[in-house]
């Protein structure tokens, strides 16, 4: 008769051959879990089309004078007198999604995260390594004038109440653009430490090809950090009626205190953050459990940046980090021991209703990157004894990223304007309402709700553009005014610019 392990063991392998079975995960089992994608000669889809296009979605979000070579032609100037009421320039920065306000606290993110693909990917870039880094500076040039007064940082241009009460075009907003910032008596430290880590990353994208920007971008990310760590805060409680709902933090600012001093740590290698993150490390570190990555919860991605000092550089006092990374990691693993994660029948990663892109891009390029250190190391991950490599890693994150293009059910890719069929009424104002060029009269704030509840497609494609995604049984019905899984975000396409770079890359099309 068999032992019970050896019954338990056999219920997981007939448990997890049925799962690659119906989500067709090309592994097979021989003592660890390998991929048969290497094999595959050709590629899934044209990632290169697609890195193209990620980057540029950025254009159609920039507010602010618009330059020269701007590429999405049918956005023009706005928001020109941004920070006027407040006697500051905000000029400026990203529209994070679709509608006309400038929220600092997903900026920011968005920033970290574009410059986090560039330092791990670009250099498989090539020619789009260029629009990457614009696309970085478009941030940065902003967030240096919201943090140019010592201890305040402007957070918040527009009102998202009255801002979301119309339907109207980035260019014709006459909604207030009040100002809103925090400072020593109001503040705000999740948004302070996003910030600073947001100026670190970035400094390091600058520091061969513009070393005076570089450094203006570090020092001011030191400045910032030290003010987020000294006046401790939560800006969703000074700010509640202002921010919340729309980016409340609700995962505390701890994890942004660990990945500030993280990326200030690898931007300067000063000990001084690596002695702040050892002495700090357990009381920001929060529950290991705690897997979600997004705009407000950095804490896998500061573990896996820790476990790259550990892994890479041989950092002693970061082990527990590199075994945090292994357990999120499991987390993911289809049918492995401890995995937790839920995907649709398609194969989609599905960890929210509201927005789940955003978690399928972060998730991906976590893989990748994490997948990447491994290799540099010669290290590997064990799920309860199962030793899972980097290999693996890359094949979830291609799988995810290939449902994004349209391997999914549907046929759909999710990136407006890669592949035959896209969404085509996204809730986004200036891509559903005609373009200045082709109605120069100004469009009043309630006039484009017609358009908004219409069935016609948006008259402009915002190229590149994740949006929000399918629902947990991969249906989409592509509504303009379902926001939940028709809305684009900048912190969406940041973490894909990085993964779709490696996927180009391996496949021989960069």
């Amino acid at each position: 008769m068999a032992s019970s392990s050896t019954h338990v063991i056999c219920i997981f392998l007939i448990i997890f051959s049925t799962f690659l079975h119906t989500n067709a995960y090309p592994f097979h089992h021989s003592g660890s879990y390998q991929s048969s994608h290497r094999h595959n000669r050709y590629a899934s889809h044209d990632y290169r089309d697609a890195l193209t296009k990620s980057i540029l979605f950025f254009e159609g979000q920039r507010s602010g004078k618009l330059p020269p070579n701007q590429r999405m032609s049918w956005r023009k100037d706005s928001g020109l007198s941004d920070g006027s009421d407040a006697h500051v320039d905000l000029e400026g920065g990203y529209y994070d999604a679709g509608d006309n306000v400038k929220f600092g606290f997903p900026m920011a993110f968005t920033t970290t995260m574009l410059s986090w693909s560039v330092l791990e990917f670009g250099g498989l870039m090539k020619s789009e390594l260029q629009n990457a880094k614009e696309a970085v500076r478009w941030a940065t040039d902003y967030l240096l004038k919201a943090t140019a007064q010592p201890d305040t940082i402007y957070v918040q241009v527009g009102n998202a109440q009255e801002d979301h009460a119309c339907w109207e075009r980035p260019e014709d907003m006459d909604t207030p653009r009040e100002v809103y910032k925090v400072d020593k008596n109001n503040p705000g430290t999740e948004v302070a430490a996003e910030t600073a880590a947001a100026l670190a990353a970035a400094s390091m994208v600058f520091r061969r090809s513009d070393p005076a920007y570089s450094r203006t971008l570090l020092n001011r990310a030191t400045r910032v950090f030290e003010f987020a760590d000294k006046y401790r805060g939560s800006y969703s409680d000074g700010l509640k009626d202002v921010v919340c709902p729309f980016y409340c933090s609700y995962s505390g600012y701890q994890d942004e205190l660990l990945w500030g001093a993280t990326w200030l740590h690898r931007a300067t290698r000063n000990t001084m953050y690596l002695n702040y993150i050892q002495r700090n490390g357990q009381v920001l570190g929060a529950s290991e459990e705690d897997y979600t990555f997004g705009w407000d919860n950095k804490h896998v991605g500061a573990r896996i940046l820790l476990s790259k000092s550990f892994m890479v550089q041989r950092m002693q006092g970061l082990q527990e980090y590199k075994g945090h990374s292994d357990n999120y990691i499991c987390s993911l693993i289809p049918g492995a021991p401890f995995s937790s994660a839920q995907y649709t029948p398609g194969g989609l990663l599905y960890k929210m209703s509201d927005s789940n892109m955003q978690y399928v891009t972060s998730t991906s390029f976590l893989l990748l990157t994490y997948a990447k250190y491994l290799k540099t190391s010669g290290m590997t991950v064990s799920c309860g004894g199962t030793i899972i490599t980097p290999t693996t890693l890359r094949t979830i994150a291609q799988k995810q990223v290939d449902y994004i293009l349209g391997s999914n059910p549907l046929k759909m890719s999710y990136m407006v304007g890669y592949g035959p069929k896209f969404p085509e009424r996204i809730h986004h104002r200036g891509s559903s309402l005609p373009s200045i060029s082709n109605h120069p009269q100004k469009i009043q704030c309630s006039a484009g709700f017609d358009m908004m509840h219409s069935q016609s497609p948006n008259p402009n494609v915002l190229v590149g553009a994740i949006v929000g995604g399918p629902d947990f049984h991969d249906g989409f019905p592509d509504d303009r005014s379902d926001y939940a899984q028709s809305e684009p975000a900048t912190y969406m396409n940041a973490p894909l610019v990085g993964a779709l770079a490696y996927l180009a890359h391996s496949f021989g099309q960069l």
